[in-house]
């Protein structure tokens, strides 16, 4: 996994999980997981800058994880509520109200406990994610501190300041690098790539 600021199609920054291995399925565990980083840099601005100066640039993290929890629940049969039932067809559709009111695919009793279920797997997730970075502030700021030095860190930088270590810079950084403004030349993968978190460039 990567970390960069570097501005990236229409990301202002960027997180990359990469892949040790090929994965063709994904456990609930790991979705779980997945959801409560992508609302890792909403709940940092909430944290450092307070609940009312929380901008626009989680919006596409706050759709995709929406989008996993919806899934869940409605495709993929990991919600111990409502069982391992298909509930919906519609892709386009966050929540069901609209469907249920034009196709009448189920009862509004199940449609409006779908949507309890997904706001559930939500705010599970969101509370988990928000004590994790309560409990490991001074990483946090560590991080930070590193991305504003170096632009990009990778696995190896970012285990050490999960061990409380000082990171080592890139292979390929100098101070040249940090006085000229320029960043480390390191690999990113390509832009459509599947695990990434990031804020979409003009929703400030």
């Amino acid at each position: 996994y990567k970390v960069t600021i570097i501005p990236r199609g229409r990301a202002l920054g960027v997180t990359m999980f990469l892949p040790v291995e090929d994965r063709y399925s994904n456990s609930k565990q790991r979705l779980e997981s997945k959801i409560s980083s992508l609302y890792g840099g909403r709940i940092a601005e909430e944290l450092i800058f307070g609940a009312e100066r929380v901008t626009t640039g989680a919006s596409n993290d706050i759709e995709r994880a929406t989008d996993i929890a919806r899934n869940m629940v409605t495709k993929w049969g990991l919600s111990d509520r409502m069982g391992p039932l298909a509930y919906s067809e519609d892709e386009g559709e966050v929540f069901l109200g609209r469907t249920v009111t034009q196709h009448k695919q189920m009862s509004d009793d199940t449609a409006h406990a779908i949507d309890e279920e997904i706001r559930g797997v939500i705010e599970r997730n969101y509370s988990r994610a928000k004590q994790i970075l309560i409990e490991n502030m001074d990483k946090l700021h560590a991080m930070s501190k590193a991305l504003m030095k170096y632009e990009t860190i990778d696995r190896d930088q970012i285990d050490a300041i999960m061990r409380g270590e000082e990171p080592k810079p890139p292979a390929d950084w100098t101070e040249d690098d940090n006085s000229k403004g320029n960043p480390p030349s390191m690999r990113l993968p390509p832009a459509d790539s599947g695990d990434v978190v990031g804020d979409p460039a003009g929703s400030h």
